[in-house]
């Protein structure tokens, strides 16, 4: 597991001679050596950091085959894309020539006395053009079919029922995939450290969170997860622990109005996770702090109105 999870991070050591680093204490040089080297549950740019192997149940991917498409990578998604239109033209070409040659339309060809199944097709590339014309319903007109072939109308229900039922189904997938918002939190940023400090007479960890544009995010709860090896007591020994970090959810301070850059604040109190955590040993444990924003709505400028309270002869007014 913590192959799974073990992402190398560059750390820049500053150049100093090696007789001042050498002077440095021998616990600061272990310790820069082991920022080298971070165990990372979530990425920096909001991605797990965890490869599931040893799946034996493969075939569950494809009862939900839908989601797992949508969670492709887009190369493999256009491509899966590309693919399936182009085998249900190639097919159904393919089935529009089969009946042309059964029915011996191909040796008839500008036979005026014949009635071909299909006007105008002669080879396997003018079946193929009739299928995506049938398909996408283009209809040029060039080429069309007579009422003369009972088994060319029974497949020219069957491809339009199956044309549609593709279209919907591969048209879905990527408005889904498309409508994700994986990019927006690019322009969700993060003060670069977390602090612990007093605040209204309590100690409390503290970060700030922003917004960098003009559509901002009104109604967004935020969490956050306490990443931590753990220890029963029974003695089990549970190696990513997740334990939720109380940011205002009994108060409603998790409800974001994220207009300007707030400090979001997780008092450390008996049902924190840092309560029997020191100074000291923070130093020096292994632990990540994972925050969520969840249920994200955004408003432009011009959906907001302005509020102002003022007071004239003791009196209040709203003025909007």
């Amino acid at each position: 597991m913590e192959q799974d999870v073990e992402s190398t991070v560059t750390v820049r050591q500053p150049k100093l001679p090696k007789q001042t680093w050498d002077d440095v204490p021998k616990p600061l040089q272990d310790r820069e050596r082991t920022k080298q080297k971070i165990q990372r549950y979530v990425r920096k740019d909001g991605k797990c950091n965890v490869h599931h192997g040893n799946v034996r149940e493969t075939y569950r991917y494809l009862t939900d085959i839908f989601t797992t498409l949508v969670d492709l990578k887009w190369r493999f998604n256009l491509f899966i894309f590309v693919l399936v239109y182009t085998v249900t033209w190639l097919f159904f070409g393919f089935m529009w020539w089969l009946i042309a040659y059964i029915r011996g339309d191909l040796e008839h060809i500008g036979d005026n006395q014949w009635t071909p199944c299909v006007n105008n097709l002669n080879s396997f590339v003018t079946a193929f053009l009739f299928s995506i014309e049938t398909e996408t319903t283009i209809g040029y007109g060039h080429r069309v079919i007579t009422d003369k072939c009972p088994e060319g109308i029974v497949l020219l229900l069957v491809q339009s029922v199956l044309g549609s039922i593709v279209n919907a189904f591969m048209v879905g997938c990527m408005f889904v995939k498309i409508s994700q918002p994986k990019k927006r939190a690019e322009t969700l940023v993060f003060s670069t450290n977390a602090v612990i400090s007093i605040r209204d007479g309590r100690l409390c960890l503290m970060f700030r969170v922003g917004d960098l544009r003009n559509s901002h995010i009104v109604e967004a709860s935020i969490r956050a997860k306490l990443i931590k090896s753990k220890q029963t007591k029974e003695g089990e020994f549970i190696p990513l622990n997740q334990t939720d970090m109380n940011v205002g959810y009994d108060t409603g301070d998790d409800r974001l109005f994220l207009v300007s850059p707030l400090i979001i604040c997780h008092e450390i109190n008996q049902h924190s996770p840092f309560w029997e955590i020191s100074k000291e040993y923070l130093a020096h444990e292994e632990l990540e702090i994972v925050v969520i924003l969840e249920g994200m709505v955004e408003a432009t400028a011009d959906q907001f109105c302005e509020i102002r309270l003022e007071s004239s002869n003791s009196t209040m007014k709203l003025r909007l």
